[in-house]
């Protein structure tokens, strides 16, 4: 394994349909179309990263471009946006103009599930293997893929951060609650104002608020810029409060049932999934594969650690990956 490149990382973008909602997608790698059967030269492994909230692939461009590099640039490196997140280009609708309704409420935390999970259907050959890299809320996301559809060809699943359990009791939850779930509409007008300023205006407000970074990603920041979209704000909003109110109990049966298939990794002060939670997990499932950070990332790591992130991962599944 290396964990970078001097050569220029290959990178493939769509903005898709899937489930009748606008989706954004990154690809690391030359397999762009990975849903056809008869090709001999398909790869047998796709890593594919679930995000967090906001669901938006641009935030994790780095991270897996470093993941493919570290990957010695030998297997596909996905990343899908949630539904309705990004801010589709011009000439695109955030829905699809059809009169089939493909998934009711594709926009809230179970649609999200059907929509990844929709999204492997129409564009993954069902032979390939998968390891799936989940982020914050990803992580609750995967749980489910992983319990809906047992078909799924994962070799491991890496949970980052798992918000996987009492959302609204964690500090940060007992904070968000009220204003997520009763006073989101109140920030739909001054995001509308916001919107029609100067892209130049937004990204210099942006690179303010997160001026206590030593070195944010520069992707962050342009990508960013989409939570200034009526719609996006919406979208992402509506999927936290369903998160607060849906994301109670840990589900202890699936992650029993794949046990030897996840890797857990918790930070130390996340106050989003305390360090009580990894406690009290790790002393549930002794024998799982449960870590905590020792190296102080925060939560939102993709915002100055996507590399650091990748290169633990890389060296996390050297042993799975000599075995295939």
């Amino acid at each position: 394994m290396r964990s970078g490149s001097e050569e220029p990382v290959p990178l493939h973008e769509e903005f898709i349909y899937c489930c009748g909602a606008a989706t954004h997608v990154l690809k690391c790698g030359p397999w762009k179309d990975l849903s056809k059967d008869e090709s001999k030269n398909l790869p047998r492994l796709l890593f594919m990263i679930i995000p967090g909230n906001p669901g938006l692939a641009g935030y994790y461009r780095t991270f897996i471009q470093a993941l493919y590099c570290g990957l010695n640039q030998q297997y596909p490196v996905w990343v899908v946006s949630h539904a309705g997140h990004c801010k589709p280009p011009n000439g695109m609708e955030m829905i699809e103009d059809t009169d089939i309704k493909e998934l009711e409420d594709v926009f809230g935390l179970n649609g999200q599930v059907e929509h990844k999970l929709n999204f492997l259907k129409k564009n993954v050959s069902k032979d390939i293997k998968l390891v799936l890299i989940a982020h914050s809320i990803g992580c609750y996301i995967t749980l489910e893929m992983m319990k809906r559809a047992s078909e799924l060809q994962v070799l491991r699943s890496v949970l980052l951060f798992p918000t996987i359990e009492r959302m609204a009791q964690s500090p940060q939850g007992k904070l968000m609650t009220p204003l997520l779930c009763k006073l989101r509409y109140a920030l739909y007008m001054p995001v509308y104002l916001l919107s029609f300023l100067p892209e130049g205006v937004k990204a210099s407000l942006v690179r303010f608020a997160l001026r206590g970074m030593k070195s944010c990603d520069e992707s962050s920041i342009t990508t960013s810029i989409n939570l200034f979209s009526v719609d996006c704000i919406a979208n992402i909003l509506y999927m936290a409060s369903q998160e607060m109110m849906k994301v109670v109990e840990r589900d202890s049966t699936t992650i029993k049932q794949n046990l030897k298939k996840l890797i857990f990794y918790y930070g130390t002060g996340d106050s989003w999934c305390p360090q009580n939670y990894y406690d009290e997990i790790k002393m549930d499932f002794p024998d799982g594969d449960i870590r905590l950070c020792e190296k102080g990332l925060r939560h939102a790591f993709v915002l100055d650690a996507s590399k650091e992130m990748a290169a633990m991962i890389t060296d996390w599944l050297q042993d799975d990956l000599t075995k295939l």
